[in-house]
């Protein structure tokens, strides 16, 4: 029989273990091993069948066993000092409090997915682990962020395969009394709130739950409350599902009333309202209106609103392709704002203009996430140095007349938080070395560039460690194969082969990861008669262990699933090769562990950052990828080894287009360049002995790994290099532009902006008496220009020099300011003068330039505005040093 109503029954713990509710509601046991340790001696088997969830184990454990332990006191001991060290690491000094004055006084992290740990199954993928790795490495450097999601009630999917290997989605309900969040509560007790105003007069509730990530509040957004009609209960229903009037709402629901949410909370709590807000991706950008709002509401005008928000706004984009940004339809957009929905005060023309595409090739009638993004932060960022490059180019129309490299989109790689996915044996093993403390400071906090007491670790340690590591994956990888074939409709007396699945002995990869066809799941599989020799090679085999998720609405990524799987289902290779189906946080641990080899090989520059590579390498695994994404940036031959790809590329240049022959042919090649790593270096290296029966060479790349790369990839590095770069400069620029600056600033960009069709560059004259100079030389420049109704103070005329190619196009350009030589002539024109030093030998140029220049601007760049020189105003000027 089915219940008709579902509730939660909390259990009563005795006053001796009243400590385990408070540490099994902070989500900082998901990454701390006494806590872990603690919640698993209550009951071992309810531990284990619970998942790992302390919440869970909590509900399950009968009232006779927490008398026991409340009586227990070698157990209360442990229990006191667990708690103790919990007190201690969220009310401490951490290197945030060591750091000088004039950090942040708190920061808002908003993001549509967060992925802390598989008891709070809030992630799809990449963006939703990254974030929660940002609030934990925040949390162990003492840095004041509030997060803000959404808490969806169906969470993303639960994957099984059918019987022909065909995705198959569940959606199992997630009750929040049976998660580890807490409601957040008025002073009177009742539940506190946010409310959207909706089209027609209706309206938008939700409750706001907190999860407790260590040091740091994660405020979710729940729409499932009563006060709401069944259309607006759905809106947190499933993350990124329904349709384009669905994900508008929950994207407002993230932005609009996300600030509603931080607003609320630091008002019951006395936390500090935050400096700046942090938009991971364009998913939460309505985030800069409703702070637009607030600013008019207090007397600003939309103008100088916007200055001042975007001052203190930072902004992440985590997408190389157009395609993989939210874009709605304007008058979807215009529907929900306005006198008849939100944000009543704020013209929607303004709201819509600041998602136009304006640039060529962009679509006047949609209103694009990304862009509204860019444009209502002063401080944007991609996720990897190539990443950085592609997002330049990728929005440059933004800032018309602008070389690439001069769009103010700089580059924070990713990292990922160590203690979450560094394997227990491997911390001990380290511990062992240089003490628990050093240890865990070194993972969690970092700011080495070098591991080097992982020299000191013997041989045989690391190989045993290895071996250990693969042993666990392979048991793992047979209960999950078992559990996954009985799901597909096999018998019992069918599945005797699993037990024979993978070999702990074997060289072993791991391809793991979300399926869009750009990761290219079934690259391994274009020459099947080779892959199988490797496989089943007699000497030196190889194992694949590979998982995924396709998007529920994307049939082509679940046909390259069943591709996959129906190769992996074949009797000759099944023993050697297996796709795991539900790949989550709890599985993805197990791979990073047990792979001597971590797979990656997406189509070249898709991936804008890709950090499972990262967290295998943590655990000594080696990396065998395309070079794209953080790889790209980090590639050693130490390290592991790079994928050629077909067109060569070793810059930020995209790769071959992905449809027709040129990417079967680029297919080809790349897998073709995959085998021939596998054959020749990669499994030779692994099965090489040396003289103590050991694989000496490869025991050294693992070494070489950590200790160089495993500084590089912590998100304690990635956090920090966001408060040094980005946080704290936008912090100041907050507090520099209060209601007058903020007005005063927007007042010169509309005089500038109207005037700017004045400016003019009328001569450009050098010194140099012929086309070719001598290095260590300095030339001097002269330059007339027309200001119209600016003044010097208004503008910044540069020379800007470098090398030239064969149309005259200037690479590595050098910027050098001039000066205005004395008052205006007679026409109101002003001369520049300055010096350009000739320090570059071969085929150099130069020109001059016109910039809007003030003093509250982040770069030169911020308002799109440029003036060059036209085809009759140089005079003497162009080509030096051919």
């Amino acid at each position: 029989m089915k219940a008709i109503r579902r509730f939660t029954v909390r259990p009563v713990l005795p006053e001796p273990l009243r400590p385990l509710s408070e540490l099994a509601r902070n989500l900082r046991w998901s990454w701390h091993a006494e806590t872990r340790d603690l919640f698993q001696s209550v009951d071992p088997e309810r531990w284990s069948s619970s998942g790992g969830d302390p919440v869970r184990l909590l509900g399950s454990v009968p009232a006779a066993r927490l008398a026991e332990l409340a009586g227990d006191r070698r157990f209360r001991r442990r229990l006191t000092a667990v708690a103790d060290d919990l007190h201690d690491y969220v009310s401490g000094d951490r290197w945030y409090q060591e750091q000088p004055a004039g950090l942040p006084a708190a920061i808002a992290y908003f993001s549509p997915e967060f992925g802390v740990t598989a008891a709070l199954p809030q992630y799809s993928g990449g963006l939703g682990i990254l974030a929660g790795d940002h609030l934990k490495a925040a949390s162990d450097l003492g840095v004041p962020l509030i997060g803000v999601g959404l808490l969806y009630r169906h969470g993303y999917f639960r994957q099984s395969l059918s019987r022909d290997g065909w995705q198959q989605e569940h959606y199992p309900v997630l009750d929040p009394n049976e998660l580890p969040v807490t409601p957040l509560a008025e002073a009177d007790g009742s539940p506190a709130r946010v409310s959207l105003a909706l089209p027609r007069g209706r309206s938008l509730h939700a409750r706001i739950w907190l999860a407790q990530v260590g040091r740091i509040p994660l405020l979710m957004l729940d729409s499932d409350v009563e006060e709401n009609d069944l259309g607006e209960r759905g809106v947190t229903d499933r993350l990124y599902g329904g349709g384009s009037e669905h994900r508008l709402l929950q994207e407002m629901l993230l932005g609009i009333g996300g600030v509603r949410a931080v607003r609320t909370y630091c008002r019951l709590t006395g936390h500090p309202e935050p400096e700046v807000f942090h938009t991971n991706e364009g998913h939460a950008g309505f985030l800069g209106l409703e702070r637009i709002a607030e600013l008019c509401a207090g007397g600003l005008d939309f103008d100088a609103g916007l200055e001042a928000v975007r001052a203190g706004t930072v902004f992440t984009t985590h997408t190389p392709v157009p395609a993989g940004i939210d874009r709605f339809d304007r008058e979807l957009v215009a529907r929900h704002f306005g006198p008849e929905g939100e944000l009543p005060g704020i013209d929607v023309q303004r709201i819509l203009q600041l998602g136009m595409e304006t640039y060529p090739g962009g679509e006047p009638n949609l209103f694009n996430m990304a862009v509204m993004g860019l444009r209502l932060a002063q401080r944007a960022n991609g996720v990897s140095l190539l990443h950085g490059r592609v997002s330049r180019e990728m929005f440059s129309g933004l800032w018309p007349g602008f070389d690439a490299d001069e769009v103010p989109i700089t580059s924070v790689t990713n990292g990922v938080h160590a203690p979450t996915w560094v394997a227990p044996e491997v911390f001990r093993l380290g511990a062992r070395q240089i003490g628990a403390q050093r240890a865990e400071d070194a993972l969690s906090v970092g700011g080495s560039d070098r591991w080097d007491s992982v020299a000191d670790i013997a041989d045989e340690d690391v190989w045993e460690l290895r071996r250990e590591l693969r042993g666990q994956l392979v048991e793992e990888v047979r209960r999950r194969l078992w559990a996954s074939w009985r799901q597909r409709g096999a018998g019992a007396a069918e599945l005797g082969w699993v037990e024979g699945v993978l070999d702990p002995e074997v060289l072993t990869i791991g391809f793991a990861r979300r399926v869009p066809s750009y990761k290219r799941l079934t690259l391994m599989l274009r020459d099947r008669d080779r892959l199988m020799d490797l496989l089943l090679h007699p000497e030196r085999p190889i194992q694949i262990v590979v998982a995924g998720k396709a998007h529920p609405a994307d049939d082509g990524g679940k046909r390259l699933i069943q591709e996959l799987v129906r190769f992996a289902d074949d009797p000759r290779v099944r023993h050697r090769i297996v796709f795991l189906p539900d790949y989550g946080m709890a599985m993805a641990q197990k791979l990073y562990h047990g792979c001597d080899v971590w797979l990656n090989n997406p189509l070249r520059p898709l991936e804008a950052c890709g950090t499972s590579g990262m967290k295998a390498a943590l655990n000594g695994c080696l990396n065998l990828s395309v070079l794209d994404g953080w790889w790209d940036e980090w590639y050693q031959p130490d390290f592991g080894w790079a994928v050629p790809t077909a067109d060569g590329a070793d810059g930020g240049s995209p790769a071959r287009p992905a449809t027709g022959e040129d990417a079967d042919h680029r297919d080809d090649v790349e897998a073709a360049a995959l085998y021939d790593l596998l054959e020749q270096r990669v499994a030779p290296r692994f099965y090489e002995r040396g003289r103590a029966g050991l694989p000496d060479r490869w025991i050294e790349m693992v070494r070489r790994t950590l200790t160089l790369l495993g500084p590089k990839v912590l998100a304690g590095r990635m956090v920090r290099e966001y408060v040094e770069r980005l946080y704290t400069p936008a912090a100041h620029a907050h507090r520099a532009l209060g209601p007058d600056a903020a007005r005063e600033l927007a007042r010169w960009k509309a005089r500038v902006r109207a005037a700017w069709h004045e400016v003019t560059v009328d001569h450009v004259e050098t010194s140099a008496g012929s086309a070719t100079a001598e290095l260590g030389s300095t030339l001097g420049l002269r330059v007339r220009v027309g200001l119209g109704g600016l003044g010097p103070d208004d503008i910044e005329v540069q020379a800007v020099s470098g090398r030239v190619d064969e149309e005259d196009r200037i690479a590595d350009a050098t910027a050098v300011a001039l000066k205005p030589a004395g008052a205006p002539d007679p026409d109101g024109h002003w001369v520049y003068e300055g010096p350009l030093s000739l320090d570059r030998t071969g085929p150099c140029g130069y020109t001059v330039r016109i910039l809007p220049s003030h003093r509250l601007l982040a770069s030169t760049a911020e308002l799109g505005l440029m003036t060059v020189p036209s085809e009759g105003a140089t005079g003497g000027a162009g080509v030096l040093l051919r």
